[in-house]
């Protein structure tokens, strides 16, 4: 049950559709991803990460995504 890092791009943009979004990784289950967004503002790193992470819940609840090592902040 592999998941395609687009697929995951996908799940991201739903919550955040004016992110710059890049994800990595080519396993199916291992990813990485940098979403950058205002909304992050003022928000603290471990808050950012749970909000991405929220996007992606289903796909973790599925088993199609085991793990996604995410970096979040505002823009600069």
């Amino acid at each position: 049950m592999a998941i395609l890092a687009s697929d995951i791009e996908a799940l991201i943009r739903e919550g955040f559709p004016e992110a710059k979004i890049t994800v990595m990784g080519d396993d199916g289950a291992h990813f990485s991803a940098e979403v950058i967004d205002e909304s992050f503002r003022g928000m603290s790193r471990v808050q950012q990460q749970r909000a991405v992470n929220a996007t992606v819940k289903s796909a973790i609840d599925s088993g199609a995504l085991h793990a996604l090592a995410l970096t979040t902040k505002a823009p600069e």
